[in-house]
């Protein structure tokens, strides 16, 4: 008999961790971009001198390299390319005054 305590997670609170970790890294991203810090990456997408710009040129980076992930049928890689897309794209709701919650409605509004 398994302990209560130490059951297996449910479809609930597995998209409960998933809202926690895309919440949470978000929130650093909003963190870096407020402090600046001198040796954060996500700080230098913030001031790089090409701007937005910057942003949307990784977007169509790890987008490509997704897309080659996905062709190759290299499981490991495609999660990879897409935690990469996925944190470009936070990044760019944040520079767009955007947060997760209005990607979330819009998903939601489609069902």
């Amino acid at each position: 008999m398994s302990d209560p305590d130490e059951s297996e997670p449910t479809a609930d609170t597995e998209d409960a961790l998933d809202a926690d970790t895309i919440d949470a890294l978000f929130e650093t991203i909003e963190q870096r971009k407020r402090d600046l810090p001198e040796d954060s990456y996500t700080a230098s997408l913030f001031t790089h001198e090409k701007g937005e710009n910057a942003v949307l040129e990784k977007l169509g980076e790890e987008s490509t390299e997704l897309i080659l992930a996905a062709k190759d049928d290299d499981g490991e890689e495609l999660a990879a390319e897409s935690a990469d897309f996925l944190y470009h794209l936070l990044v760019l709701l944040s520079m767009k005054g955007m947060e997760p919650d209005d990607l979330r409605a819009e998903l939601e509004s489609r069902f």
